[in-house]
């Protein structure tokens, strides 16, 4: 037993003996300078640290990608949510009043006027007014030509800002000679204005034209009796207003509208013949010319050709 001790006891020491020569290989100075050299040395694990970079590369591109399409599939939601919410909206509220132009002499807007429209009171006056300045009724062709030759009434003043309805006879292109400088007062205006021409589309007639009127015209006055037409003593006048814009309608009636209330002339503007139907006084004068504007540019559309007729 004793030896059996030794043997163990000797195999102990030798173990023992071993691992000390093991730990003391690995701290020899060499031994440290590899390691901390491999250390040290990027190169060393370099395909383990590529791989790992590019896996996260690729996993950050993924996500972001990923983000991307979220946020555009909200954005698209969100979109359409408030555009059919403000269809909705649009849909459930009633339509406002429109807005009017408010500048009368603005070069791109012209104010909206009220139409000067007719009654049998104004047809009344015009009656009453002719009556008291001494204005005969015209009776036939041949009361118009004799009335003609003794200068009672005169041409219309047609210039190029003013023209005559093609289909109105020659005898019956004329008018009193206050309503001539009436016309050329409005035209030159107009032109100044708007850049082209005014057209007469009605003038003097007689009491025997008034009554073949009548038979094809339900809008035609009386030619005979209290109160007839007035443009049987010349003093009236018709401005189509066939080619007018509504700018230009609107600035007729500002521009006539204060000679109304002066007393000079009576319009009655009327819709179914489309003109302005002007009788004037003896007591007309001139207006004072208004600001200078620059023209708007000329029509080219050709103006209607059907003479008008009305009261």
């Amino acid at each position: 037993m004793r030896n059996v001790f030794i043997v163990f006891g000797l195999a102990a020491l030798f173990l023992a003996a071993s691992v000390s020569v093991r730990a003391a290989d690995l701290a020899t100075p060499t031994r440290l300078a590899k390691q901390h050299k491999r250390a040290l040395n990027p190169a060393h694990n370099h395909g383990k640290h590529t791989t790992a970079a590019r896996k996260g590369a690729t996993a950050h591109r993924s996500g972001h990608a990923a983000a991307v399409a979220r946020h555009r599939a909200q954005g698209r939601a969100g979109v359409r949510t408030r555009h059919g919410r403000a269809l909705r909206q649009a849909a459930a509220e009633p339509a406002g009043p429109v807005a009017e132009p408010v500048a009368l002499h603005s070069r791109s807007r012209v104010a909206t006027v009220a139409p000067m429209v007719g009654s049998a009171e104004s047809l009344a006056r015009q009656n009453e007014m002719t009556d008291a300045e001494g204005l005969e009724r015209i009776l036939d062709e041949d009361d118009l030509a004799d009335r003609i030759a003794q200068k009672l009434l005169v041409p219309v003043p047609e210039s190029p800002a003013l023209t005559v309805n093609a289909n109105l006879p020659e005898n019956h292109r004329f008018c009193r000679p206050w309503t001539a400088d009436f016309l050329t007062d409005l035209a030159q205006a107009h032109a100044a204005r708007f850049g082209h021409a005014l057209e007469v589309s009605s003038a003097v007639r007689t009491v025997e034209y008034q009554k073949q009127l009548m038979l094809t015209n339900g809008n035609a006055a009386a030619a005979e009796g209290d109160i007839v037409s007035p443009h049987l003593t010349g003093g009236t006048i018709d401005i189509a207003k066939s080619g007018l814009g509504r700018a230009e309608v609107s600035w007729m009636r500002s521009w006539l509208l204060p000679l109304q209330t002066a007393g000079t002339i009576d319009v009655e503007e009327e819709f179914h013949q489309r003109c302005f139907h002007i009788t004037v006084y003896k007591n007309y004068t001139s207006p004072p010319p208004a600001p200078e504007q620059k023209p708007h540019r000329k029509r080219t559309a050709p103006r209607s050709q059907v003479a008008s007729r009305d009261l």
